[in-house]
């Protein structure tokens, strides 16, 4: 059974979404439930995710149905590709998990994911005029040698201190490398103070010449759960 979500179990009916082929359903107790898609089978996955194109649209969708359920309550979202064997083993690992995952919601309760993203920004130093000679220019490659260092070492400081004061203002955060220079800070903020972030973070990014910085919209809290 392939399932999207965990949340509580709720008193009003959601919005449900279409999610990869079918409409999802709702499966659970009389506390814990998960939001699933019955008739998306295991076999049926496999074979999405033999093609690169059709899996591609597999996990927009998946991800499509994790926002829209966000938008109506607190989610635990699972990663594309879960698959319980059956109801019954879905309903089985709801029961023994239960407590956990309670107190997981409960603690994302009114908080939502934002990505900022850290752009370094070259700051060109200014070239070896090209008349110089013998010990002049070799005095003048060290010079440059030694503001591009300078250079990188502010860098370096004001990354800290984005880094710091953004710490500030979230319940957690995770920092994640990309392959280029570039880095993304992932921040949990409780909603009632997203305005006040918003206007923080308006502030912050005309005051760094080192760094561009920009900050994505409110998500589910994807990397903030436990493995």
């Amino acid at each position: 059974m392939y399932t999207y979500a965990f949340l509580k179990t709720s008193t009003i009916p959601l919005a449900l979404p279409t999610g990869i082929e079918s409409p999802v359903q709702i499966v659970g107790t009389d506390q814990l439930s998960a939001v699933v898609e019955p008739k998306l089978s295991k076999t049926k996955l496999d074979t999405l995710q033999e093609q690169n194109e059709t899996l591609i649209q597999a996990v927009f969708a998946h991800d499509r149905v994790l926002r829209e359920l966000f938008l109506q309550t607190t989610i635990l979202p699972l990663r594309f590709g879960t698959h319980f064997a059956s109801r019954q083993a879905l309903l089985t690992h709801l029961d023994a998990q239960q407590q956990k995952y309670l107190e997981a919601i409960a603690h994302f309760e009114g908080k939502a994911e934002y990505t900022l993203k850290l752009i370094p920004v070259e700051i060109p130093v200014p070239p070896v005029p090209a008349e110089l000679k013998g010990k002049d220019y070799f005095l003048a490659k060290k010079q440059q040698h030694q503001a591009q260092l300078e250079q990188q070492e502010l860098q370096r400081k004001e990354r800290e201190t984005i880094i710091q004061q953004f710490a500030t203002v979230c319940c957690q955060y995770r920092i994640s490398s990309n392959a280029g220079d570039s880095e993304k800070m992932y921040l949990l903020i409780n909603r009632d103070n997203e305005n006040q972030m918003l206007e923080q973070f308006r502030i912050w990014q005309s005051q760094y010449s080192y760094w561009q910085l920009t900050l994505g919209e409110a998500l589910p809290p994807y990397h903030f759960l436990e493995a």
